[in-house]
């Protein structure tokens, strides 16, 4: 038995999957086919970064791509994290953009 996690996308969209005990949010995004970004698959590249609006999830491996202020904002990566309760996590790319500068702006 697992979770419930609703992952939302800025331009309104929703989709709940559920996601199994020991299972990362990124690879249940997979097995639903829902095109949520990654890259590395080990908490590294930061490119499946989401927000954590309500609930609990853990990091299973130290999240490197986050730096410690982006975890205390809530900021999480979901290729390394699981859900201790039902979720409701931001996702998509525009989520990582929050936290890389853009020096051309």
């Amino acid at each position: 038995m697992g979770h419930e996690v609703t992952l939302v996308w800025r331009d309104g969209r929703e989709a709940t999957i559920e996601v199994a005990n020991g299972e990362s949010v990124i690879d249940a995004t997979e097995r639903e086919g829902l095109g949520v970004p990654f890259g590395c698959l080990y908490g590294a590249c930061g490119t499946c970064t989401g927000r954590l609006i309500e609930g609990d999830l853990v990091h299973v491996e130290r999240p490197r791509g986050l730096k410690p202020s982006h975890r205390n904002e809530g900021y999480v990566l979901l290729c390394v994290a699981e859900p201790r309760s039902d979720c409701r996590v931001e996702v998509g790319a525009t989520v990582q953009a929050d936290l890389v500068p853009n020096p051309w702006k």
